[in-house]
């Protein structure tokens, strides 16, 4: 198969994100291999929780490393689509809210907004100003990436008739992320009611940012998949894939924060935010798997455009041998 190479602005963009990488994976691996660098309180880092912890995120991390590496390389146009969307779907989830709630912290507060109990301020403005770079580098290189790929999905056009449960399907998610992302956005703006007095004192203005970028594309995500059963659009794609992997991938790491009830997890009981993280992750894999389906039934509905270029070659190859064997 003729596998067009990778531009100058995918590649670009991949290094990128290489490149920030790569300082979080040295971090880890110097913790996990019992260098306290950047730690404040080493007995909370040799927890058996937190080891866990630093192992599952270092693995992620290098999958993403991988990710960036595929999307420079030919090879990375054959490999399995889910092997490619499902990762990324979740790392777009999880970057994009530090991507947009470390400036704005930043511009509101300056460095000193993130102090840590057992973690060095310069370690935390290292790793998460990574994140930033590494969320930029993997969107736009991803983007390109699926242009080349799925070019049909950046074509605006085309009006359906949606099966009756996809509708269930995206009013139901619509009413659940009304009230999670409400949620969100009320304690953002400074609202207390349903929290434990101890998640209260806790609130910073990184969490407040982070919490009113979530509310809002949950909101946003669901809309957009409304819009999705109607007709075409790539916004409408964008905003349900952005929003949909922002609620699974926070709330499945909210959900082990809570269920390993590890030093990051407060000691309080069960709290309304707890409730809603777990309503998160629940949605957001409903919207993730709803929104799949609609690609995938989308991409065979006869659209000419719709079939991965990369499957091209290969069902001309089989139709002519299936010819020359009829003949």
């Amino acid at each position: 198969m003729d596998v067009p190479r990778a531009g100058i602005g995918r590649i670009t963009a991949a290094v990128v994100a290489m490149a920030a990488i790569l300082p979080y994976l040295t971090i880890k691996i110097l913790w996990l291999t019992g260098d306290m660098v950047g730690v404040t309180a080493p007995s909370l880092m040799n927890s058996a929780t937190i080891v866990g912890l630093n192992a599952m995120t270092f693995g992620m991390d290098l999958v993403g490393l991988l990710l960036a590496l595929a999307f420079t390389m030919r090879w990375g146009m054959r490999l399995p689509a889910w092997l490619v969307l499902l990762p990324i779907w979740v790392g777009i989830g999880l970057l994009s809210q530090i991507l947009v709630s470390l400036p704005v912290t930043l511009l509101l507060e300056g460095p000193g907004a993130f102090g840590e109990e057992f973690l060095a301020a310069w370690v935390y403005l290292a790793v998460y100003g990574g994140f930033s770079l590494q969320g930029l580098g993997l969107i736009v290189a991803f983007v390109l990436y699926a242009r080349d790929r799925w070019p049909w999905i950046f074509v605006s056009g085309g009006r359906r008739t949606a099966v009756p449960f996809q509708h269930v399907v995206g009013r139901g998610s619509l009413l659940v992320t009304m009230v999670v992302g409400g949620a969100k956005l009320y304690w953002a703006l400074g609202g207390t009611a349903g929290l434990d007095p101890a998640v209260v004192a806790a609130k910073t203005t990184a969490g407040g940012v982070a919490l009113a970028f979530s509310g809002a594309v949950a909101i946003g995500a669901a809309l957009a998949y409304l819009h999705l059963l109607r007709g075409h659009a790539p916004w409408a794609v964008a905003l349900s894939w952005l929003g949909s992997g922002s609620l699974f991938g926070w709330g499945l790491y909210k959900m082990i924060v809570i269920v390993t009830a590890g030093p990051l997890r407060a000691n309080v009981p069960m709290v309304a935010t707890d409730l809603v993280d777990l309503f998160s992750l629940l949605t957001g894999l409903v919207m993730g798997l709803a929104g799949a389906f609609l690609l995938i039934e989308k991409s065979g509905g006869g659209v000419q455009a719709a079939k991965d270029p990369l499957e091209g070659p290969q069902r001309e190859g089989d139709r002519e041998t299936a010819d020359s064997g009829h003949r």
